[in-house]
């Protein structure tokens, strides 16, 4: 009897139900779609079969055991008490992936390297003999999951990655993954249209990745007929014989020829990107089938040598760091509308973009969109029925010419209660804005925990950043929220092309990901506070150059600058050292690590008319700056950041573990008589009690929380701090001892 075996087919996010589908077609049983993939029980045979057919699944793993875990030692028994020379030789080569953490592993290279030695001890105890680690390499991979107490180990059956084809061997700038372009096709209905006689076209197809996939599911071809090794072929287990008659069997399934008036083309104004195309298809041995051609977009037509009533259209258009002009990709996506609705009506379309905006550009109303992940990014494919019904906007942006004012949109019940808590905070805060000439502050801040969003005003410019949902909240209703918000903020704030709108996904950054640009707009907007010009950057980077929330505390510091020495550690863009400049500082110091940044602040040094000379900006790790520093400071800004694993610096820095010794070396830098202010965001931040203890320790937090951030949580916390004595003042070595690193 052949034995059924437990295995899990991993994808990217959002491919899972189509997976699901296509294993339940090869005959999987007990399917379950899961974020990791889908996980199928059946046999051997299956698992081959799922191997050379999946155009879906990135990696196929057959379980080995599982088993409950507690500590480490746990986790190695598990992997020792394997019987492993059912499954390999002490002459193989492997490596071992570790997925998961707890308490006890809290590092995926620890478990790695403690399953490592459960295998290596198994073989030293059994014949004497340890096989060798090939992390690059290995003839087998193991993969062990550590999940809600359970450690599941695993045979990779793949080698590497299944959306590796083995045609592709140069793609242009990110190019699509083959296993992602096979789930564009599935969602746009390619398998049955060219069954009913439709055609392909891809106007912008780049290295040809949909139209090499079109074709092969057009000619039912196995997507892993090419490649020359798979991981099972390390593995004890194998049955060559088997897997040679399934590869033999699917070759004889292979056709030749397209269905009569089927044809795949593609069109690429890169002459570049149409050869790779073009060499691509050519080690397929497709190219009579896939035919592609130099075509600007604006030169695409649908084919005219035969009568082509009906067909898909397919395209990934470049969009991200793939264009490096302003505003391009509402343009091009515009661009694309206009071809799909001036030359192929009647067809049907599936379009890539990763900012429902670029959909909305083209004009056209998308009738269904799927998430889905391409590494890191989030996209998704817009469907779209290029019917007499489906009207082109004639507000969309053409090239050229300047978007006509769209109608503001019609509100739904929920993008209606947003809107209705806007006007209501705007309502609210009228007075302080004018009494105080704020240009910039929040007007929301997830008030209603469902449209989970930070709202802030920018003079004229309005910045949306999105929380990331619960868990329990579907990614379909969180996207429709987001919608809804956006939807409010264009009626509220009387915008008529959302794209002006700067729009951002708030996550944790971490270390210098925290500097790195997230577009490339390049567009400087000018504001006010407290009388200083500061210039701000909405859309290239994760923050916007000012922390709206520190506004008040930098008022404090410019009224008490005057004659003062100033010190700005963790300074970011130094807008503080600008308002003690302009507060009439004797001179200030300004440290941080980021060169742009730094550069951010000689900037606006400059169009406040304030002196390098006398504001002067050092980049070092503050830390290590603090510890070399001799100079004394009358004020002093420690506004340091929760967490920061910078590659710059030897030792990661946690504010909640590192503080003491920070601030004890920053006190040991402030004049007898002087004020440091000490502030952070992390939201259970706790002050260690060894600093009041030594130190004046004043919580001024409410005092310096705006009247637009009183409805937050959590902003942050902050602390004035001054010396209890002239002796107080001598360093503090002994504190500072005990929490060196």
């Amino acid at each position: 009897m052949t034995p059924t075996l437990s295995f899990l087919a991993t994808c990217p996010v959002g491919l899972g139900p189509l997976l699901l589908s296509e294993l339940s077609d090869l005959g999987a049983e007990d399917l379950r779609d899961t974020p990791a993939g889908v996980y199928f029980s059946g046999s051997m045979a299956l698992a081959y079969r799922a191997c050379l057919w999946s155009r879906l699944a990135n990696r196929i793993l057959v379980k080995l055991s599982e088993t409950a875990v507690s500590n480490t030692d746990d986790v190695y028994a598990s992997a020792r008490g394997l019987k492993w020379s059912d499954h390999m030789t002490p002459r193989t080569r492997f490596a071992v992936e570790f997925r998961g953490q707890s308490a006890y592993i809290k590092n995926t290279h620890f478990g790695a390297l403690k399953v490592k030695d459960g295998i290596v001890d198994y073989f030293r105890e059994q014949v004497g003999e340890r096989p060798s680690v090939d992390a690059k390499q290995p003839d087998l991979r193991i993969v062990a999951q550590l999940s809600k107490g359970k450690l599941t180990i695993s045979l990779d059956l793949s080698g590497d990655s299944l959306h590796k084809r083995g045609y592709r061997l140069e793609g242009g700038k990110a190019p699509l993954k083959e296993n992602i372009a096979a789930a564009v096709l599935l969602r746009g209905g390619w398998p049955e249209k060219f069954k009913s006689g439709a055609s392909l076209v891809d106007p912008m197809c780049g290295s040809g990745t949909l139209l090499i996939e079109a074709a092969q599911m057009a000619l039912n071809i196995p997507p892993g007929l090419r490649r020359e090794r798979f991981g099972f072929m390390g593995w004890l287990g194998h049955r060559k014989d088997q897997w040679e008659m399934i590869v033999a069997e699917s070759q004889s399934q292979v056709k030749t020829a397209l269905p009569d008036g089927v044809e795949i083309r593609g069109y690429d104004g890169d002459v570049n990107a149409i050869r790779r195309a073009e060499e691509n298809a050519r080690r397929m041995n497709l190219s009579s089938v896939v035919r592609v051609r130099v075509k600007q977009l604006s030169e695409v037509i649908k084919p005219t040598h035969q009568n082509m009533q009906s067909g898909l259209l397919v395209v990934n258009p470049p969009w991200g760091e793939r264009l490096s002009t302003p505003g391009a990709a509402g343009k091009l996506y515009a661009s694309l509308g206009q071809v799909m609705h001036a030359e192929f009506s009647s067809w049907d379309a599936a379009v890539l973009a990763a900012d429902v905006t670029h959909a909305k550009a083209t004009g056209l109303r998308s009738y269904k969109n799927y998430k889905m992940k391409s590494g890191p990014i989030d996209i998704a494919v817009f469907l779209f029925s290029l019917s007499e019904t489906n009207k082109r906007r004639e507000d969309a942006t053409s090239p050229g010419n300047e978007p006509v004012e769209a109608p503001p949109p019609d509100l739904s019940e929920g993008a209606q209660m947003v809107a209705n808590r806007l006007r209501k905070n705007q309502k609210k805060l009228a007075n302080w804005l004018q009494n105080d000439a704020v240009e910039c502050y929040r007007i929301y801040d997830a008030d209603m925990p469902e449209y989970s969003v930070a709202i802030d005003v920018y003079g004229e410019h309005i910045h949306v950043a999105e929380y990331a949902p619960p868990k329990t909240v579907k990614e379909d209703d969180a996207n429709r929220r987001f919608e809804e918000i956006l939807d409010a903020v264009q009626v509220v704030f009387d915008i008529t092309n959302r794209s002006e709108v700067a729009v951002k996904r708030r996550q944790r950054q971490r270390g210098l990901k925290q500097y790195e640009r997230v577009s490339r707009k390049n567009e400087r907007i000018f504001v006010r506070e407290w009388g200083a010009k500061l210039w701000i950057n909405l859309f290239d980077y994760l923050d916007t150059g000012l922390f709206l929330d520190h506004r008040p505390l930098r008022g404090r510091i410019q009224a008490e600058a005057q004659g003062k020495r100033f010190l700005n550690l963790f300074c970011y863009t130094g807008v503080a050292s600008v308002q003690a400049g302009l507060g009439g500082a004797r001179f200030s110091t300004s440290v941080d690590l980021s060169n742009t940044y730094l550069d951010w602040f000689r900037e606006n040094l400059a169009s406040n008319g304030l002196a390098e000379a006398k504001h002067r900006a050092i980049r070092s790790d503050v830390m290590t700056w603090l510890a070399q520093e001799t100079s004394e400071y009358d004020l002093i800004l420690l506004d340091p950041p929760t967490f920061s694993n910078s590659k710059s610096t030897l030792n990661h820095f946690d504010v909640q573990r590192d503080h003491v010794e920070l601030i004890v070396r920053s006190m040991a830098r402030l004049a007898t008589d002087g004020v440091l202010y000490f502030s952070n965001n992390q939201r259970r931040f706790t002050l260690d009690p060894q600093i009041s203890e030594q130190f004046a320790v004043e919580d001024i937090t409410r005092a310096t929380i705006g009247p637009d951030f009183v409805r937050s949580s959590h902003s942050h916390t902050c602390w004035r701090l001054q010396h209890r004595s002239t002796q107080a003042k001598e360093h503090g070595a002994p504190v500072a001892a005990r929490h060196s690193t």
